[in-house]
């Protein structure tokens, strides 16, 4: 089986804006009144979408959130985000080469639960938006990571610029830096490669078929060779 498209997760894997997630979470709920710690963030909401964020916090918290609160906290967060990145490089070194050198061999794609918006910004600051074949965000998917969704939508949009054969997700790789991502993707029948960015190797091992300690470290024929095992 041959390696035929690639499907990067955004956040904690080209992007090194995790901490700068944190950050905004943790400003638009002291508002609200809640703490979230370093800690909290990443063993419990970091694999949501920003909506799925707010509501696993409510949950937890005993809050009774309105939908309409949830949806002014995550504009909110929004504007925070975007204030934060500003004369900041956000793709991690290595990420924009690795990136090039993909879509080099074979279509690629992002599968994300990040908002639209933040992704094709921060692509378009770096001209790299022209790279990718899709872009899946949150807002594209009825449920998101863990679900398979954001990965099953990313292959149906690959294949309608693959010619040939149509395209499979077994013969796609997902590079994910966290459980839920590569949940998420092995659940849609992707290959999977953790990036230990966010999380340690052992954490992510159960759910990854290949290991990277960074994504300047990306080989196509390391994916080439997982494909063909």
């Amino acid at each position: 089986m041959s390696l035929r498209a690639i499907v990067f997760d955004f956040d904690g894997v080209l992007a090194n804006s995790e901490p700068l997630h944190f950050a905004a979470f943790r400003a638009v709920l002291a508002e609200a009144g809640v703490e979230l710690s370093n800690e909290d963030y990443y063993a419990r909401y970091l694999g949501f979408d920003d909506v799925g964020v707010f509501k696993a916090v409510a949950s937890d918290r005993d809050k009774a959130w309105s939908d309409r609160e949830v949806a002014g906290m995550v504009a909110d967060k929004a504007l925070r985000l975007e204030a934060l990145e500003r004369d900041i490089p956000v793709l991690f070194p290595g990420a924009a080469e690795a990136i090039r050198r993909s879509a080099a061999s074979v279509p690629i794609a992002i599968a994300s639960g990040a908002l639209g918006l933040e992704i094709r910004r921060a692509l378009r600051r770096v001209e790299l938006i022209d790279q990718f074949a899709a872009i899946v965000a949150a807002e594209d998917t009825k449920e998101s990571k863990p679900a398979p969704d954001p990965y099953v939508r990313a292959v149906e949009l690959i294949r309608t610029v693959l010619p040939g054969q149509p395209l499979q997700a077994s013969e796609c790789v997902a590079i994910e830096d966290s459980r839920w991502g590569l949940q998420s993707a092995r659940a849609a029948g992707l290959r999977t490669v953790a990036v230990t960015s966010s999380y340690a190797a052992a954490e992510l091992a159960p759910h990854a078929d290949l290991i990277i300690p960074s994504i300047d470290r990306l080989n196509l024929d390391d994916l080439r060779q997982l494909l063909s095992s």
